[in-house]
């Protein structure tokens, strides 16, 4: 039987919680970083409190002019300090913004000195001097054929070192600097379709190179040390060949080396990076995965020449650094004449004179020559733009630049506004100082876990010993609503600890615990508007409806305010204090869920049980019994009035 028109039907809203849980935890079991075990998809993502790990803030101190950093530059920078912890090979670091200066850094599950991460990075203009392929390959590769009856020229503008190595990096460059345009006349570079052969001064050989300084400067006692150490580890063979070595190696010409050679790909980058430069460079079996992730300031001296990477492929010997990060005035990508995407550089006084010198250096390719294999699609030498250990452009030098230059490329917008963001960067007069630097064991992780979670249950225990003593039979409506809560809240946790990376620490299960007096008291309006109803003489089964039309208004109210609260404190706060709130809110929107969806339809199916009707049963026996005997006082005079 249908019940009657405007009467309420708790099944529908059943079957919608019931839909609500099946896709929340489809989620849980199937969303992107869903893996491993069933027991692996059902743990949320933990804080360093709670599993142990680092966590340092790094304060962003006042510029020259006394103003704090902007919010675009400390983001940058943000993005910088990533890269470099991500270089410790951790995985699920987090580097975060906090208010307008600092920074937050916390690697879970591990304790590492972060002390290297908020340096001032490291900006640098070097010229190109050669190229290599940067794979790393441990192997030989196989030999190209050649066509019988001729020789095999050389590519133009890609000629390989003397040595017999190949060292074309794997694409030509199409980025190149060029005056900026003024009074209307074009001064862009040739488009980079126009292939031209190398220019007669790019064909000195490497051979004329001079020798690396790193080979005359004195090697501090620290660094000798963790070669000796490096030098054991591949060993002495190994060593021998590669210290041997005046170009880059030739596997195909010498099958046997790459033997000899293959202890160097097992190094780590931190190993990688005590090695001199020009064997960095020489040995093949480096490749640009070790050189990447080289730790930060491994090759921040501006007197020495260096091996950077650049998109992964190419590894390149560098001269040593002649225009500097702090000698960039200004960057900003802009469209050119042609309407295609260009970066516009602008030089400091003192550092246009060094961004001349060395444009006329790499044009006229004077100083340290540069190999062919290292020239432009134009046979230009180019400049090299390093910021910390990467390459992040290598512009061909297209004349000696005297004013404001234009790095020019197959540039969209979104590139040529990163590589400005960065050029820009690394002019930023500003430092970071670490203010705390906090180390947590993962057995106090563990400890602080379990108490916290013993917290949250005693709580829990209470509110149902406490419901059950009162209510009786609607404290296991209180019972079901809090471990339907539970299971909401916990699916809720792991489903956004994947999607926005929401991590759960002691502040946040204190939240959770804090909402179990919200929810209770949700409770208490409920029933106790029940229980007014039934004093005024209504049955219970009427009480329920018009109890519930009464508690609702008060119950929303007062869950409002809470999640107001919640979300004030989240935008006003820093650290783990957004974590309480943001547990706080959660865990109150989800209860307003769990009012609607289960508590209220679960009680008007109980009031049309007799158990519900029985005063010792329903923890209502007071007020039935009151209703009741209120009830005969007023009807006693008419029934002696009609005998």
């Amino acid at each position: 039987m249908a019940p009657p028109q405007g009467q309420m039907r708790p099944g529908r809203q059943l079957a919608v919680l019931a839909g609500i849980f099946v896709v929340l935890y489809l989620l849980v079991f199937f969303s992107g970083g869903a893996s491993g075990s069933f027991k692996d998809r059902l743990e949320p993502r933990l804080g360093l409190d709670l599993i142990g790990g680092t966590r340092m803030t790094l304060e962003a101190k006042n510029t020259v002019d006394g103003r704090a950093p902007t919010a675009e530059n400390l983001e940058e920078a943000r993005q910088i300090i990533e890269n470099r912890v991500n270089a410790f090979g951790v995985a699920e670091a987090e580097v975060v913004t906090e208010g307008n200066r600092n920074i937050v850094i916390s690697l879970p599950g591990e304790n590492r000195d972060l002390t290297s991460v908020g340096t001032p990075a490291e900006l640098r203009f070097r010229k190109v001097l050669k190229a290599a392929d940067g794979s790393g390959a441990v192997t030989p590769p196989a030999p190209a054929p050649t066509p019988s009856g001729s020789a095999s020229p050389a590519p133009s503008g890609s000629a390989s070192p003397s040595g017999g190595a190949s060292a074309t990096p794997s694409g030509s460059p199409s980025a190149k600097v060029t005056t900026s345009p003024s009074g209307g006349q074009g001064g862009m570079a040739p488009t980079p379709s126009s292939s031209a052969s190398p220019s007669a001064p790019a064909s000195a050989s490497p051979s004329a190179a001079a020798p690396s300084p790193s080979a005359s400067t004195p090697v501090p006692a620290g660094i000798e040390e963790q070669r000796k150490a490096v030098e054991q580890k591949v060993g002495a063979a190994a060593w021998s060949a590669a210290n041997g070595l005046q170009a880059p190696a030739d596997l195909t010409a010498d099958p046997s080396l790459a033997d000899k050679l293959k202890p160097f790909s097992t190094l780590s980058p931190e190993e990688v990076g005590v090695l001199p430069a020009q064997m960095q460079f020489n040995v093949p079996t480096i490749g640009c995965a070790q050189l990447d992730k080289r730790p930060p300031g491994s090759i921040s001296d501006p007197n020495q020449q260096t091996v950077a990477c650049e998109d992964g492929a190419a590894k390149y010997l560098l001269d040593v650094a002649k225009v500097l990060g702090t000698d960039v005035d200004d960057a900003s990508a802009v469209l050119d004449q042609t309407n295609s995407w260009v970066v516009s550089l602008d030089f400091t006084g003192g550092g246009q004179d060094k961004w001349t010198n060395l444009t006329r250096e790499a044009f006229n390719n004077e100083g340290q020559a540069c190999d062919a294999s290292a020239l432009g699609q134009d046979g230009k030498c180019r400049v090299a733009v390093v910021l910390d250990n990467e390459i992040v452009s290598s512009p061909e030098i297209q004349g000696v630049l005297t004013g404001n230059s234009q790095i020019t490329g197959s540039f969209n917008q979104k590139d040529a506004s990163t590589l400005a963001s960065q050029l820009r960067y690394g002019a930023l007069p500003a430092t970071f100082e670490a203010q705390e630097q906090q180390n947590v064991s993962a057995t106090l992780g563990a400890s602080h876990l379990r108490a916290g979670l013993l917290a949250a249950g005693i709580g829990m225990l209470l509110v149902i010993i406490y419901a059950f003593f009162y209510y009786r039979l609607l404290g296991s409506v209180i019972f079901l609503s809090l471990a339907l809560s539970a299971l909401l809240v916990f699916g809720a946790l792991i489903v956004l600890g994947r999607q926005i990376g929401f991590t759960l620490t002691l502040a946040g299960i204190a939240g959770f615990i804090v909402s179990l007096g919200v929810a209770a008291d949700s409770f208490v309006i409920y029933f106790e508007r029940l229980k007014d109803e039934i004093r005024e003489g209504r049955s219970p089964r009427s009480a329920v409806p018009r109890a519930w039309a009464r508690a609702r208004r008060t119950i929303i109210s007062a869950n409002a305010i809470s999640i107001l609260a919640a979300v004030v404190l989240y935008i006003v706060s820093v650290g783990t204090v957004k974590g309480f709130a943001f547990a706080l809110g959660l865990a109150t929107v989800l209860d307003l869920v769990v009012v609607f969806l289960f508590r209220h339809p679960i009680m008007t199916m109980f009031a049309r049980t007799n158990a519900f009707l029985s005063p010792r049963v329903s923890g209502l026996g007071r007020v039935l019994r009151t209703a009741e005997a209120e009830g005969a006082t007023t009807t006693r005079p008419s029934r002696v009035k009609e005998a």
